[in-house]
């Protein structure tokens, strides 16, 4: 089997997993290389998709297979973490993740970056505001190992926030390697909604 092919079949069988089970990319590909290969472990050579290659397959699988619904929980999700950042609006709440970028299906959750002079101010806000939450870590989008995070519900919704100090939020504007910006404050969700031009 050429390695193209066989890549290109990793990839889709991943983003079937995101889409319908709502597994994240590496679980994904990790189960996908199983259950095309047989073995757990990493294949040798060029074989793995990259993440972007199976965020393209995700939003072919949701198009071909999801697009009666998927649309509209799109934007469920995004109208809630619109109504979450606007009451985080002092910690400047970014959008980031499946809801931000389009692939959001039925077991996505809100993930949001925040920056704040201090974790524990975000906490005691939550703990005023009457929101229970979980503390727990999640990657640093900067490759710097972890960061603290707090997991809630809002309206139903999962949403995980994680929590930077101010002075990472310049390098988070920086557009992707696709040129793409990997998040979004409060007027481009509202600008993704259609709110505003």
């Amino acid at each position: 089997m050429p390695v193209s092919f066989l890549r290109q079949e990793i990839a889709a069988a991943a983003a079937r997993m995101i889409a319908e089970d709502g597994l994240d990319y590496s679980t994904a590909k990790r189960k996908a290389v199983k259950m095309l290969m047989g073995q757990s472990a990493p294949p040798r050579g060029n074989i793995l998709p990259d993440n972007d290659e199976i965020e393209t397959e995700v939003r072919e699988y949701q198009a071909l297979f999801m697009g009666d619904s998927q649309p509209a929980r799109l934007e469920q999700l995004r109208r809630v973490a619109l109504a979450v950042m606007e009451r985080l609006e002092r910690f400047q709440p970014y959008l980031t993740g499946p809801v931000w970028n389009g692939t959001a299906g039925e077991h996505s959750d809100i993930a949001l970056q925040c920056f704040a002079d201090s974790s524990k101010d975000v906490e005691i806000f939550l703990i005023n505001g009457g929101i229970a939450y979980e503390a727990g870590e999640r990657p640093d989008f900067r490759g710097r190992g972890k960061v603290e995070a707090l997991y809630f519900t809002w309206d139903g919704e999962g949403v995980m926030l994680s929590i930077y100090d101010s002075h990472a939020l310049r390098g988070a504007l920086r557009p992707g390697p696709d040129g793409r910006p990997e998040r979004g404050d409060r007027r481009a969700v509202l600008r993704l909604l259609g709110d505003i031009e």
